[in-house]
């Protein structure tokens, strides 16, 4: 994957999870500066996104852990247990939430 190509990508998965957070009606504040987006909510809690590009990968920092997520085909996949970066993205705001979460994927 050229760099562009990965650029692209994590623009438009960026743009997706704001998109998702606001259409969920959370409590949840997203704010973005160039590749990384960071989601706060009420409690002062944050959830960070962010581009890496050398290693073209999207990683995911909250106060319960770090995840490094790769491009596998057209979904983003955690690069230890393969898990949907979407579904991770739920479990982490609802465990930090106290509450379930479903976002929308498209």
């Amino acid at each position: 994957m050229s760099e562009s190509q990965f650029l692209q990508a994590i623009d438009t998965t960026l743009a997706r999870v704001q998109a998702a957070v606001d259409a969920a009606g959370l409590p949840v504040e997203c704010s973005q500066t160039a590749l990384i987006l960071t989601l706060e909510l009420d409690d002062g809690a944050k959830v960070i996104l962010n581009a890496q590009t050398p290693m073209r990968q999207l990683w995911m920092a909250s106060r319960i852990g770090a995840r490094h997520f790769a491009l596998q085909g057209e979904e983003w996949r955690d690069t230890r247990s393969g898990a949907e970066f979407f579904g991770e993205l739920e479990r982490t705001l609802a465990e930090l939430l106290g509450e379930p979460v479903q976002l929308a994927r498209r």
